[in-house]
């Protein structure tokens, strides 16, 4: 069961991943928005087609702080099995500008 995400952006990400759906998760960016994997910043278009799209990417989340711009998360992809997750974005205008991922 996942826990609900009081954050309209975030909850668009989630759902996108979960659908595999990737013009929707660019949809629910700003076009500048970037990430980081364990503290590492990375080139956000090449970690997510091969982390969440090409892998069959999948975030089951267990719990989601009051503004629901943190999460903490079970991701399950084809390349590395399960991990629990912790994710924290940052939200402008209404759409994900900044995401960090890292283990939980």
């Amino acid at each position: 069961m996942s826990a609900q995400i009081d954050d309209p952006a975030v909850a668009s990400f989630v759902a996108a991943v979960n659908a595999g759906d990737r013009e929707a998760f660019f949809a629910a960016l700003t076009p500048d928005a970037t990430m980081s994997d364990d503290g590492t910043d990375r080139d956000l278009t090449q970690w997510v087609d091969r982390e969440v799209f090409t892998s069959q990417g999948r975030m089951d989340v267990e719990s989601a702080s009051s503004d629901g711009r943190t999460l903490t998360a079970v991701y399950t992809n084809s390349t590395w099995g399960a991990m629990r997750t912790r994710w924290s974005f940052t939200v402008t205008d209404g759409k994900v500008s900044r995401f960090e991922t890292g283990q939980a």
